[in-house]
């Protein structure tokens, strides 16, 4: 398969930049709307391409693979996330998958440190107050929220973004705790300032601020249920950068409005743009709407790895970045 008869069709509307080059390198068919397709759009999309782009809005399961054409041989996912595909149904029916990993590192770190200040210092109601025009100046007990240096943070999930949300939050001066299935050498350990627990109940009732930087998996569906949230401390926030379905979001919004947890940072829920309506009404969480690797830059960058991936496929070779078993 040559490049020039490479047929690529994008799901979703990409920065221009990258559109330009996917245009110079294939034969490409852009989508014209900002929106994601329907099922009915996806599987006709399916059919007629020999590489599809689709975003984490894109739900690929395996009825929709069912109706793929028989020219679909990549599905390079714009995201370094891939649980929206069903990646042992594609394999079997002989399509490899691709995703962008380690692109949007620091972009969703430095979301997470933003969050985590925007909590504890209460940033979003201060800014509330001034927009409606309600200040009535400085007072000596207005607006109280906690010192961020000397806290305890508790990473759940010490890769890549964890990592490097260790490192920021050094430099305000918290104190870093992390569980993960897997225990950090000793050397990078040392690098980071962080304490391991090997048990994530120990952990979560001792810290301040909790971090979900952990993927959704079977195993981390509801990680974070009732019986664990109650076991935070109720000064304690949590923030999640990560995946929403880690959290018991009904729970998390249970405490939250009794003060059982003092407040809630999220970019992410467990049901996609479904948020819970009774969390939206709250003035001790702070929801943004999955911002957390939202740079051009970044976006670019994703967009690089997808071409460099359709581009060594259509050469003849493995995908850079292939998502492999050893992946799932």
């Amino acid at each position: 398969m040559t490049t020039q008869r490479l047929t690529v069709v994008v799901t979703r509307r990409l920065p221009e930049v990258v559109e330009a080059r996917m245009k110079e390198l294939f034969e490409v068919e852009l989508s014209p709307a900002d929106a994601p397709m329907t099922r009915e759009e996806l599987a006709a999309a399916m059919r007629r391409a020999d590489v599809l782009v689709p975003t984490i809005t894109d739900q690929i399961d395996a009825n929709l693979l069912a109706q793929a054409g028989q020219r679909l041989k990549l599905i390079a996912n714009y995201g370094a996330g891939f649980d929206n595909i069903d990646v042992a149904t594609a394999r079997q029916r002989g399509i490899l998958v691709s995703n962008t990993p380690g692109v949007l590192t620091e972009d969703t770190a430095d979301m997470t440190m933003a969050l985590i200040l925007a909590v504890i210092r209460r940033i979003p109601e201060g800014m509330q107050v001034m927009q409606a025009d309600r200040w009535q100046g400085w007072a000596p007990t207005a607006f109280l929220g906690g010192r961020v240096g000397g806290k305890r943070l508790g990473i759940l999930g010490m890769g890549r973004i964890g990592q490097a949300l260790a490192r920021r939050a050094a430099v305000f001066g918290m104190q870093v705790h992390y569980h993960n299935r897997r225990r950090l050498r000793p050397e990078t350990e040392a690098d980071l300032g962080a304490t391991w627990w090997e048990s994530l109940d120990q952990m979560v009732s001792r810290v301040d601020v909790l971090s979900i930087n952990c993927p959704h998996t079977p195993s981390t569906f509801h990680l974070m249920n009732a019986r664990r949230l109650k076991l935070m401390k109720p000064s304690a926030v949590i923030v999640n950068t990560s995946r929403g379905e880690v959290i018991d979001e009904n729970a998390l919004t249970r405490m939250l409005r009794a003060g059982e947890l003092a407040g809630a940072g999220l970019d992410v829920y467990e049901h996609g743009r479904d948020v819970n309506p009774r969390l939206r009404e709250l003035s001790n969480a702070v929801l943004l709407p999955h911002m957390g690797s939202a740079t051009l830059e970044g976006r670019i960058e994703m967009g690089e790895k997808v071409i460099i991936n359709i581009k060594t496929f259509a050469d003849g070779h493995r995908p850079p970045d292939q998502v492999v078993p050893a992946m799932l």
